[in-house]
């Protein structure tokens, strides 16, 4: 059957309850990588699955594993041996996201009183988390991997009785410093399961670590919605002395008129910096890094969805896994390698919008950033700042004796 742009949630097996709580959200078809991975997940495939960021992957094991837990006569009644879907992702932020997911799905509905789903991540009172464990006796966990490794080795947590394992972001999970942890989690988990690996970016290296975890046999399906990170996102070069880059930040944000922008710097110690600098200048800004305590760092992520801060100044803890709405910018004060710059960018142009991503560099950097331009397919387009506006640069012939802009400076996004 050709997978033609009116092909339904009904066509792919999804129950009426679901679809309905998809529509109140504005969703009416299934994206691309959920054509094709939600019949594969539906028959009990192991599947890794990759797609641009923004495609619906999150829905796309949520909705078909779901369904499954529905079917399951294990389900109603709860079981006291553990839960019977997995759901294991790197970061507190991603896990809370995919928590709020599946609520969303669950909400009001008789599925809500058959499917429990429970949060457990590091940071959060672990004496709440063990009673949460023992009273609600959840169908379906979400954590990662060191505070599930954690409970296990306590024996406050069983998964002998996992009947689905979902690996989110699982080029993360299986990166150099989380792969101990990782191996050592699933090894613990029973073996005859499905398991689900997904990620926008899945290099061959992390494919190799992959594959030993996820069982046989393995499908592997992508979408060819890239044209989100080519088409619906600008990419935009405004060059930097590096010493200069948080007072060139301030002078864009105010240019540009951004009503949501989100800041990435690699060091995470410069993030409370950058933020202080920021309000000096008057612009309403909140950070987040991995150092912060639960509360704070999800009284920043209110504040930045709320309107009460329209910039939030992030390491890269927050490139995976935070799915909020309108963001029109997102400023790299560095050059990431390829899936790091994919995740940045992917924050914005999400759920059909358009957004800018724009990156302060010196010239090694702006070097470095022409080589990636190649890899990923994308045109960057350099801008200037002159006079509070935006604006191309200037032919080059003019270059040498006038700094201005040959045309009206840009200031809309729209011209390249």
């Amino acid at each position: 059957m050709a997978l033609h742009s009116s092909f339904s949630y009904t066509d792919l097996g999804i129950s009426p309850f679901f679809i309905q709580r998809l529509s109140e959200r504005g969703i009416h078809y299934p994206t691309e990588i959920q054509k094709l991975a939600i019949p594969r997940l539906l028959s009990g495939e192991n599947l890794l699955f990759h797609a641009a960021t923004g495609t619906g992957k999150t829905f796309a094991y949520l909705l078909p594993l779901f369904e499954r837990l529905l079917q399951a006569e294990a389900c109603s009644p709860a079981s006291s041996s553990g839960p019977l879907l997995l759901i294991v992702a790197p970061t507190l932020e991603l896990c809370s996201q995919i928590k709020a997911e599946g609520d969303f799905l669950l909400q009001e509905g008789p599925e809500k009183s058959r499917i429990k789903m429970s949060l457990i991540i590091g940071s959060a009172n672990m004496n709440r988390q063990i009673e949460t464990l023992k009273k609600d006796k959840p169908q379906v966990i979400v954590g990662n991997p060191a505070r599930l490794l954690q409970l296990l080795r306590m024996g406050k947590l069983k998964l002998g009785q996992v009947k689905a394992l979902v690996l989110d972001e699982g080029d993360r999970l299986i990166a150099d410093e989380l792969l101990p942890e990782t191996q050592d989690l699933v090894s613990r988990i029973n073996p005859i399961r499905q398991t689900t690996a997904c990620s926008a970016t899945i290099s061959a290296r992390s494919r190799e670590r992959l594959l030993p975890l996820l069982g046989e046999p393995i499908f592997t399906v992508a979408s060819e919605e890239q044209e989100i990170l080519r088409e619906r996102i600008q990419h935009w070069a405004l060059f930097s002395e590096t010493r200069k880059k948080i007072s060139v930040l301030c002078s864009f944000l105010v240019a540009a008129k951004a009503k949501k922008a989100l800041i990435f710097s690699s060091r995470g110690g410069q993030v409370g910096n950058i933020v202080s600098q920021l309000q000096y200048h008057q612009i309403a800004a909140v950070g987040l890094y991995g150092e912060m305590d639960k509360k704070t760092r999800k009284q920043a992520i209110e504040d930045f969805k709320a309107g009460r801060a329209r910039v939030l100044v992030s390491s890269d803890l927050a490139a995976r896994g935070l799915d909020i709405p309108r963001i029109s910018h997102v400023v790299s004060l560095d050059v990431p390698d390829r899936e790091g710059y994919i995740h940045r960018a992917g924050r914005t142009g999400r759920a059909g919008q358009r957004g800018i991503m724009v990156t302060l560099g010196d010239g090694e950097e702006l070097r470095r950033l022409a080589v990636l331009e190649k890899k990923l397919g994308i045109s960057v387009y350099p801008k200037v700042l002159y006079q509070g506006s935006i604006g191309a640069p200037p032919p080059l012939r003019q270059a040498s004796r006038s700094p201005l802009p040959q045309k009206a400076p840009d200031t809309t996004g729209n011209s390249r």
